[in-house]
């Protein structure tokens, strides 16, 4: 779209942009007139205002019709454009909380618009002052471990109150850790432009990472195995039995996962007094802080890294552990354990009258 602008207009629209009573969204206005009347290409305008296309067109069409007054603050919607009636209102949060459409799961703006007889942008601007994104979902489970208080409130007692002499590891497995080679080179990073990578890959085989944290110091002890038997578990007890203080008790927290039960696990357990292991309720392994460990891990290390080998992969993952090692940062758990049974009684009451 082409735009023209007198020398007053222009001037105007710089002082706007430069001035620091003028409002956010007014200068945002003034920079896509701007920048449009500079023959910007509309997609370098997008990227750089972080904005849609309807978005300027809606902007640079209200500056055609109404000129820096239909810029100015307060003139978001076009004049003579009446606001939603409170029945259509209501409507549209009726459908959306608790309609659906036919041969969907959720509701877009496109489709309730079309249902309901209003803009898309009218649907849009309701779900946003009502704070509703039917477009978003968060997964859960509630645990229905008979014993979750018990085991809740024996885990979390470690982590604020741990006990004298002893040390406190939270443990698990991340398994399966593939090793992936991009099939291309990826393009690295510039102003306004993100890096690239290509979607599909190639597998050169897979690891997992037994790892401790010590939960009050923020250190990670963590080995490399080929799988998640009950002997290599043995095999990390070992590990952690070696590179700890023998004076210390070694108080483990671990999941529900079958190999932690093991028979030959309890044999190795027996022998080794020391190691006292506490397992937290079954469906909760977000009260295990290794877990944290494990986002991190995956975010920074794995998740965009190339690796050829499976022994490339192994190499990133201790140098990771290294460096987090050399300055090491705990993760503190603040929630009490009164205030999450209080969370997990009123989902489990709401969950009971949706049956």
């Amino acid at each position: 779209m082409k735009l023209s602008l007198t020398d007053e207009d222009k001037l105007t629209l710089e002082r706007w942009v430069k001035s620091r009573a003028t409002g956010t969204k007014q200068k945002q206005r003034a920079k896509i007139i701007l920048m449009t009347a500079a023959r910007l290409p509309t997609a370098e305008i997008m990227d750089k205002l972080q904005l849609s296309n309807p978005t300027l067109n809606l902007w640079r069409n209200r500056y055609v019709e109404l000129g820096l007054a239909g810029l100015e603050k307060g003139k978001s919607r076009a004049p003579g454009t009446p606001r939603l009636e409170s029945a259509k209102v209501q409507e549209i949060l009726t459908l959306t909380l608790t309609g659906k459409p036919v041969a969907a799961t959720h509701w877009s703006c496109r489709t309730l618009a079309k249902q309901v007889g209003v803009s898309r942008m009218s649907v849009n601007r309701v779900w946003r002052e009502h704070k509703l994104k039917p477009h978003q979902v968060k997964g859960f489970k509630v645990s229905t471990d008979p014993l979750f208080a018990e085991k809740l409130k024996d885990v979390i007692g470690l982590y604020l109150e741990p006990p004298e002499k002893a040390i406190v590891f939270s443990v698990d497995e991340k398994s399966q850790i593939q090793a992936l080679d991009r099939t291309q080179p990826g393009l690295p990073m510039k102003p306004g432009k993100a890096g690239t990578m290509t979607h599909d890959y190639k597998r050169h085989g897979t690891t997992t990472l037994f790892a401790a944290l010590n939960v009050h110091e923020g250190t990670v002890i963590g080995e490399c195995l080929p799988k998640h038997r009950n002997d290599e578990f043995i095999k990390f007890l070992k590990i952690l039995d070696r590179r700890t203080d023998k004076t210390l008790a070694v108080h483990l927290i671990v999941d529900n996962y079958a190999t932690h039960k093991h028979p030959n696990v309890k044999d190795w357990l027996n022998k080794h007094p020391r190691f006292h292991m506490h397992f937290t309720p079954t469906s909760a392994s977000w009260v295990n802080l290794v877990e944290r460990f494990f986002r991190d891990i995956t975010e920074e290390q794995i998740r965009r890294g190339v690796f050829r080998s499976v022994d490339e992969l192994k190499t990133a993952i201790m140098q990771y552990l290294e460096h987090r090692n050399a300055n090491p940062k705990p993760y503190h758990w603040t929630a009490k354990p009164e205030a999450i049974l209080a969370k997990v009684a009123k989902a489990k009451e709401k969950l009971g009258t949706l049956h």
